[in-house]
C-alpha cells in the first residue's frame, strides 16, 4: 500500500483501487456528506468542520467549510486557520490537501490531487498531494492539478488550469496558468 491506500500494480480497469476498508470509509462519509452535512444551513461551518473532523480532517480555527463543498477523503484534507472551502468545491484529496492559513477557495474551484498514468497499459491511480499557500486566492472554477504548490500570497485566476506549482505574492492566470505580475497588498484608511 502506497501513503494514499491505492492498490499498487492493478489493473484499475478490472480490479479495484484502493483496499476494500478505504472503500467502506468512503461509503459511510458519502452518505454523511450528501446527508447532514450538505443539508446544513449555511452558517453552520462548525458542524461541518465537526463532521469532518470525525472522519480524520485536521481542521484549525475559524475555519468556513460551506454545504456544497464535495471533499472526497476527509482524512487527506488538512486546513489551516481561518482557511475556507467554498460553494461546489471539490476536493478529490486522493493524496493529501492542505490549506495554509487564511487561503481561500472560492465556488467551483476543483483541487484534484488524483489522475492515472495513462502510458502505462494498467491505467493505475496516481496520487500526488497539493498545498496551497497562506493567504493564497484560488478564484472560481479554478482548477489545480496533483502534485501543484500554491505560493503563499498568490492569487490564482478565474477558471485558470493550473499545472506546475505558482509562485508566492503573484497573481496568476491563464490555461496554462502563469505568474502575470505582482500582488501587491494596500493598507486601506
Amino acid at each position: 500500500m502506497t501513503d494514499y491506500d491505492i492498490n499498487p500494480g492493478i489493473d484499475s480497469r478490472t480490479q479495484p483501487c484502493f483496499s476494500l476498508p478505504s472503500r467502506v470509509k468512503r461509503a459511510i462519509w458519502s452518505v454523511v456528506q450528501g446527508t447532514v452535512f450538505r443539508w446544513s444551513p449555511r452558517p453552520m461551518h462548525a458542524w461541518r468542520v465537526f463532521l469532518l473532523r470525525a472522519f480524520g480532517a485536521k481542521i484549525g480555527t475559524a475555519c468556513h467549510v460551506y454545504p456544497t463543498a464535495r471533499i472526497w477523503a476527509p482524512w487527506n484534507l488538512i486546513m489551516a486557520d481561518q482557511s475556507c472551502l467554498g460553494d461546489d468545491v471539490i476536493c478529490y484529496s486522493m493524496a493529501t490537501i492542505t490549506l495554509a492559513s487564511r487561503s481561500i477557495i472560492s465556488q467551483g474551484a476543483h483541487l484534484c490531487a488524483g489522475s492515472h498514468d495513462f502510458e502505462d497499459p494498467k491505467f493505475p491511480l496516481v496520487a500526488k498531494p497539493i498545498a496551497i499557500g497562506a493567504e493564497a486566492w484560488i478564484c472560481t472554477e479554478a482548477f489545480i492539478h496533483p502534485g501543484v504548490t500554491i505560493g503563499d500570497g498568490a492569487v490564482i485566476g478565474a477558471r485558470a488550469v493550473v499545472t506546475k506549482d505558482q509562485p508566492p505574492w503573484m497573481i496568476c492566470a491563464g490555461h496554462p496558468c502563469q505568474p502575470l505580475r505582482p500582488r501587491q497588498m494596500q493598507a486601506k484608511v
